[in-house]
């Protein structure tokens, strides 16, 4: 199994571009799962939603999850804090990729995803897990960076790139447990 992040700020695409990716990898024949963040309180699949978009797009699973609930639907009673790993132990070991939406702050390789119109800071020089920037406007990045930069609006390019890395996106949980 393969495991990526898409880190960014509400408004900077992420969930547009994870929508985009699905259907491209799935056409590689891969079998992708998402992992999504929501806030404490959420519905799953009404339509517009982030969860319902996945889905529609293809993904062969969706786990969202807060403090107060996760879906593949399970209420909890107390708050359990579930990290971006229980999540992902959750899903079938039989699917090649998970896309992971929303954990900012997970130890697992990311892409940021950043906007410049958007005028939030960018998180790559701090944070040591960020593998590539996905943008817009690349132009206007604030600080120079060794990672590679990609365009935000070439969908099929970014998994081009994820499946040529494919080696460093390698999950083992073991190291998690």
């Amino acid at each position: 199994m393969k495991v990526v992040g898409f880190a960014g700020f509400s408004g900077s695409g992420k969930t547009s571009l994870v929508e985009r990716l699905i259907p491209l990898m799935r056409l590689k024949g891969l079998r992708v799962s998402v992992v999504k963040h929501a806030h404490h309180r959420f519905d799953i699949d009404q339509v517009g939603k982030d969860t319902y978009r996945h889905r529609e797009a293809g993904a062969f699973e969706v786990v969202v999850a807060s403090s107060k609930r996760l879906a593949l639907m399970r209420e909890f009673e107390q708050d359990p804090q579930l990290s971006v790993h229980q999540l992902i132990a959750e899903l079938d070991a039989r699917v090649d990729w998970v896309l992971v939406e929303g954990f900012k702050d997970a130890d697992l390789p990311k892409i940021e995803v950043w906007r410049a119109q958007s005028k939030q800071a960018v998180r790559y020089p701090d944070d040591a897990f960020i593998v590539a920037i996905a943008t817009d406007s690349p132009e206007q990045l604030p600080q120079a960076t060794p990672q590679p930069v990609l365009d935000l609006n070439d969908a099929a390019a970014l998994v081009d790139w994820l499946t040529l890395h494919e080696n460093r996106f390698d999950y083992q949980p073991e190291n998690f447990a």
